[in-house]
């Protein structure tokens, strides 16, 4: 496999095509952490309602586990086990974890059970939570503060009633500070980032300026890491773009 990172956007990050295709499919690395993770997620988030377990797994086996709402938390909260049972590969001259989980944050009208599952326009949050769990380990790279992702090339939205087709790797704002890392042992620190999604002209935004001025857009309109379908979006030229 080879990635192409010749190439740099209008801000001056590189852009990461990959050419070659992921790895064939290898058995699992199975839950080293959950037990871990699992209680760092009942200490500092909640009970967890559920964990949706993988019946096929590629190279990590991902779970998923479901805190639900409550009064002092109005929000769905998911996030993922089996990411950090391998390491991502960092480059050599990047300070960055290479011990990850992912998490998103949902609405509490969310619809969580099996048969709404069914239907990608409550599922899509999941799907992407396994899919960029297990990317860098397919494809022997990483993810960290800032990245962004396309859904595909052309890049598409996630589902029919959404016009979001690509997410942006950041800090969730919506957990305690403590939630952050998880201390394995010594040579072992997992770190929990954010899926957050975005609209294409961010998307576009993010790579002509940089990570900064859309966080910056973020920041002025209040849009965090809580899934709003609806929410405005801050990549258009009305606001400023061009």
């Amino acid at each position: 496999m080879s990635k192409e990172n010749n190439i740099v956007s209008m801000s001056g990050a590189p852009i990461f095509r990959y050419t070659d295709g992921e790895k064939e499919w290898e058995a699992p690395h199975g839950e080293e952490c959950i037990e871990q993770i699992s209680a760092h997620i009942e200490r500092h988030i909640g009970s967890i309602h559920r964990v949706y377990h993988e019946v096929l797994s590629d190279t990590v086996h991902i779970d998923v586990h479901h805190v639900k709402p409550t009064m002092g938390r109005p929000v769905h909260t998911l996030i993922t086990s089996g990411m950090s049972d391998l390491s991502m590969a960092i480059p050599e001259d990047m300070d960055a974890t290479p011990f990850m989980e992912l998490m998103v944050t949902l609405p509490d009208y969310w619809q969580i059970d099996a048969e709404s599952f069914k239907d990608e326009t409550w599922y899509w949050p999941v799907r992407q939570l396994k899919n960029l769990a297990r990317f860098p380990h397919k494809y022997s790279t990483w993810l960290g503060w800032g990245h962004t992702l396309p859904n595909g090339d052309p890049a598409e939205p996630y589902a029919d009633n959404i016009a979001f087709n690509g997410v942006i790797i950041l800090p969730s704002v919506n957990v305690p500070q403590e939630f952050s890392a998880l201390r394995i042992h010594e040579q072992k620190i997992i770190e929990f980032f954010s899926i957050v999604p975005l609209y294409e002209e961010e998307m576009n935004l993010k790579l002509a300026k940089g990570s900064e001025v859309l966080l910056d857009r973020f920041d002025r309109y209040e849009i965090d890491d809580v899934i709003d379908v609806d929410r405005r979006n801050v990549g258009k030229k009305r606001f400023g773009l061009f």
